[in-house]
């Protein structure tokens, strides 16, 4: 008996032992209570209790969590219905006021959540919710840490996810989008064919100026050239001239030399002049212009014996 005894007493008493050490995980906490009061809070680790004195009535984790808010008809300013959910990052800071302060907290946190994105909605017309979502955010999350704070819980990030009008809303909305989409087209259109004419004319007219400018540089290059022309044309006049007077000069110097070296040559000269002078009288009268000549005929032996004279005295 007394070994039975024995064994009974150090079954109890490793039950006790066992019962007193309690486990806590990494990021969690626990709450204990002796006889129905509030006692301490147990850390992660290992940790120590009385047995059949403390219990745990409370254990819950310190991270980070998600509160996924389920969709709810709004109405806004303007009297539009829309249906909203949202997001809530929140964690516990104080796990004796999260389990003290509040019953209940996630369904206390889902009821503040929709209480406040009903207000904050209702305080805005229907385009204002799709472009200032961002500043709902921020409004729901500076009241939600407000309204939290005394649950012992810190609001991280609210986030608006869908904003969905009634389906005559949408259906509104399409045709409106639908009929700006049209109005912007018939505005381009109109910007491309004015802008189109406009490069159209301002072409021919730079095509204008160039060819005016091509035409009067084609009429000075062509001035120029003529210019150029009558130029080198009289210059070679001029050198012509001067280059049958030079041999002419030299003929008659080669003449009067070969007059002066031989008397024979002299009768020769006269004969040839006084051919020349007839020729040229022949010639005149049977050029098809009109001309009338008047030669008096006593006047041609005083020409030729005055060419002879010359002929005679080259030096003279």
């Amino acid at each position: 008996m007394e070994g039975f005894f024995l064994l009974v007493l150090l079954g109890l008493g490793s039950a006790t032992v066992a019962g007193s050490v309690k486990i806590v995980n990494q990021g969690n906490e626990a709450l204990v209570e002796r006889l129905g009061s509030y006692n301490k809070k147990l850390t992660h680790g290992m940790n120590f209790v009385t047995p059949f004195m403390d219990k745990i009535v409370f254990q819950e984790t310190i991270r980070e969590k998600v509160l996924d808010v389920p969709p709810q008809p709004c109405i806004t300013r303007d009297n539009v219905s829309i249906t909203v959910d949202a997001v809530v990052y929140w964690r516990i800071v104080n796990i004796e006021m999260a389990y003290y302060k509040v019953q209940n907290l996630q369904s206390a946190m889902i009821n503040t959540v929709l209480t406040q994105i009903r207000a904050e909605v209702g305080k805005l017309e229907l385009d204002e919710t799709f472009t200032a979502r961002s500043q709902i955010n921020e409004t729901l999350l500076r009241e939600l840490d407000e309204i939290t704070d005394a649950w012992g819980v810190k609001v991280v990030r609210v986030e608006l996810r869908d904003i969905v009008p009634a389906k005559a809303v949408q259906d509104a909305m399409e045709l409106q989008m639908s009929a700006e989409r049209r109005k912007r087209a018939a505005i381009l259109t109109s910007e491309g064919d004015r802008e189109s004419a406009v490069n159209s004319a301002r072409g021919k007219a730079d095509a204008q100026v160039l060819d005016a400018e091509a035409r009067q540089k084609a009429v000075i290059l062509e001035a120029e050239a003529q210019q150029k022309s009558l130029v080198l044309k009289a210059q070679a006049e001029r050198q012509q001239e001067v280059l049958k007077a030079q041999a002419t000069a030299e003929a008659i110097q080669i003449i009067a030399k070969t007059v002066e070296n031989d008397p024979t040559a002299r009768e020769v000269l006269q004969f040839l002049l006084a051919q020349r002078y007839m020729d040229m009288g022949l010639k005149i009268g049977s050029s098809d212009s009109s001309k009338v000549m008047f030669m008096d005929p006593r006047s041609i032996p005083a020409a030729l014996e005055g060419m002879k004279s010359i002929v005679s005295n080259p030096n003279t």
